[in-house]
């Protein structure tokens, strides 16, 4: 099954925090064997930015992401 993650690239998420959630995820998938099972894309803006920062997971948009958060959301997400 191919999952997508889609990280909001819009200048508020990316200042709070997704420049750096962006490189957590190359690794998670990197160190996973999951970077041709899984679609990584960003967007411009997810239109929720007092939520931010936000991060799609397969049609699910999650806000206010943090380091320890987003390793959970991949784990629960990817998890084979």
């Amino acid at each position: 099954m191919k999952h997508e993650i889609v990280i909001c690239m819009g200048s508020s998420c990316f200042a709070r925090g997704n420049r750096k959630h962006l490189l957590m995820i190359e690794q998670y998938l990197a160190d996973h064997g999951l970077t041709e099972t899984v679609v990584l894309s960003g967007s411009r803006c997810e239109d929720q930015c007092r939520c931010g920062p936000n991060i799609r997971i397969d049609d699910q948009l999650y806000g206010d992401i943090n380091g320890e958060r987003l390793l959970e959301l991949l784990s629960r997400h990817l998890a084979t």
